[in-house]
């Protein structure tokens, strides 16, 4: 069984045990909080490849001691040959999931990692670049062995994969990887000694770019070289809203922030006085229904948006989404969900710095292509635009919508919270089920995230809209949501679908506590 593990000198949750290590390495060697969290991304894009990658897009929240975080948007728009028609022309009345026509979006990993660096050096860090990303071409050029999870994605996704380009060459040049055998990115590798040696700029405006540019145009990419010299990340003030028990915080659109925040402010205002009971498991899980109609209505690229989403997290409004909530019966469902592959890692130093990280591609292997010269595996985040008016119509440099949003709570008691999973559609719903039972019910950090999850809709790897619950629950709570009308599939014990959850509590008085998930290949680092 796991426990929460405690530390005085620094403290790191990844969802892959050598990312942890890595951060808690550098902190070790004297870096900061921020500085570990570049370390453990950078590795984690190595050893996790079929959740994230450096052509994905990574989302931050960083805390100073006794302020509140600022945010890193750090998502890359849609290519500016990216539009409606030139999708139709090419036969597509939706935008492809996989290949080519799938990588349409700038990475933003990269760009966020420049701006994280800023804030490091700022933070009195004094690693170099190289050292941070050191692990991870360590571990692309010696190999690393296969999780069961990349091995059981790798059969899966087999054959919507197969003919991507770069694909298999890269993740199954001999076959479909058994668990234990060793994977090696030499090309990876390189790239990131490059972006360690000559800088991360290169990514975006260097030989990385050219190379990356042209291997993308080869294949079929409406990706240019100009889409990559014009992208930064955004640094800028997180959503929050305040609770009863603190505030909390989370990103800003085109993520689901808003709907995270919102089945907070909501469950909040049910006055629910004890968890793990039905008012507790039916409460957040009418709340998340509330906080999704919201969001697909009003959320994409925030320049297209028609509301200001602090509007959505108001007392009025919170207040009168909560007067709706029936907490006898279920809402009829099901409602459209949204898929991702992500990971979530936390980390936090002992001068109080506190980070909330994701990273992504979106679906399992992102859009599967992978430049040879440079191994980046692309995302295919762009798949989520639509070719038909509204907030998430693909266009150029537009951004699509994310179910990315890493979380952060400022409490009352002086303590900081930083917490967050994977798992697309889930994100929110394991989130809150994480902080309703830690902060709201007392329960320990390792025993909220290791507790029984449940999820209303889809994720990936699932395509049914049912509500999901593991086989751990009590059967008369299972009993009771029935007959309120939920849809009820019971899945097994530990479930990947229920996203691979971690965090961090930063007490007021220096102690730490972690947490990692048993659903995943994670550890929690610490000093």
């Amino acid at each position: 069984m796991l426990r929460t593990r405690t530390s005085l000198g620094g403290m790191v949750t990844a969802p892959h045990h050598l990312a942890a290590q890595a951060g808690r390495d550098v902190l070790r060697e004297g870096g900061n909080a921020v500085e570990a969290m570049i370390a453990a991304a950078a590795t984690i894009a190595v050893v996790y490849p079929h959740m994230n990658a450096i052509g994905g897009d990574g989302f931050w929240l960083i805390a100073e001691p006794g302020k509140d975080p600022v945010a890193i948007r750090a998502c890359g728009g849609a290519a500016g040959l990216a539009t409606p028609e030139f999708y139709r022309d090419l036969g597509h009345d939706k935008i492809p999931a996989r290949g080519p026509l799938a990588a349409l979006t700038v990475g933003g990993v990269i760009g966020g990692w420049i701006d994280a660096a800023k804030i490091a050096q700022k933070l009195g860090g004094k690693l170099p670049m190289s050292r941070l990303v050191a692990d991870a071409v360590h571990h692309a050029r010696i190999g690393v062995p296969i999780t069961k999870s990349q091995h059981e994605l790798t059969r899966d996704k087999m054959p919507e994969l197969k003919d991507v380009p770069g694909y298999v060459a890269t993740y199954a040049a001999n076959g479909i990887p058994k668990i234990g055998d060793v994977l090696k990115q030499p090309a990876l590798g390189a790239t990131l000694e490059r972006l360690g040696d000559v800088g991360l700029d290169d990514f975006y405006r260097g030989d990385i770019a050219r190379t990356n540019a042209k291997g993308l145009e080869a294949v079929g990419s409406p990706l240019r070289l100009s889409d990559f010299e014009n992208y930064h990340a955004k640094t800028m003030t997180p959503l929050s809203v305040k609770l009863s028990s603190g505030t909390v915080f989370n990103m800003v659109p085109p993520t689901q922030g808003t709907a995270s925040l919102m089945i907070l402010g909501l469950f909040d205002r049910l006055g629910v006085k004890t968890g793990e009971g039905f008012d507790h498991i039916h409460g957040v899980i009418e709340a998340t229904k509330r906080a999704f109609i919201k969001r697909d209505a009003h959320i994409g690229d925030p320049d297209r948006m028609d509301i200001d989403p602090m509007l959505l997290l108001t007392d009025a409004m919170l207040a009168g989404e909560a007067a709706k909530i029936d907490m006898q019966s279920a809402l009829p469902w099901p409602h459209v969900a949204k898929p991702g592959d992500t990971i979530w890692m936390g980390t936090a130093d002992k001068n109080g710095t506190v980070v909330s990280y994701i990273q992504s591609i979106f679906w399992e292997f992102g859009s599967g292509i992978v430049v040879p010269e440079t191994g980046v595996l692309w995302q295919n985040r762009g798949a989520s635009f639509t070719l038909h008016d509204g907030p998430n119509q693909l266009g150029p440099n537009r951004l699509p919508f994310h179910t990315l949003n890493p979380a952060m709570a400022r409490l009352n008691n002086g303590n900081v919270l930083t917490y967050g999973t994977m798992g697309g559609e889930g994100q929110p719903q394991t989130q809150a089920a994480v902080f309703t039972r830690h902060v709201m019910f007392g329960q320990d950090l390792q025993a909220a995230i290791t507790a029984p999850r449940w999820l209303l809709g889809k994720t990936w790897g699932d395509e049914t809209t049912t509500l999901k619950l593991e086989n751990r629950f009590a059967p008369a709570l299972i009993a009771s949501l029935e007959k309120a009308g939920h849809a009820v599939e019971v899945v097994g014990d530990f479930e990947d679908m229920m996203g691979h959850a971690g965090g961090i509590l930063m007490h007021a008085n220096g102690m730490m506590e972690g947490a990692t998930d048993p659903r995943a290949d994670g550890v929690v680092a610490a000093l």
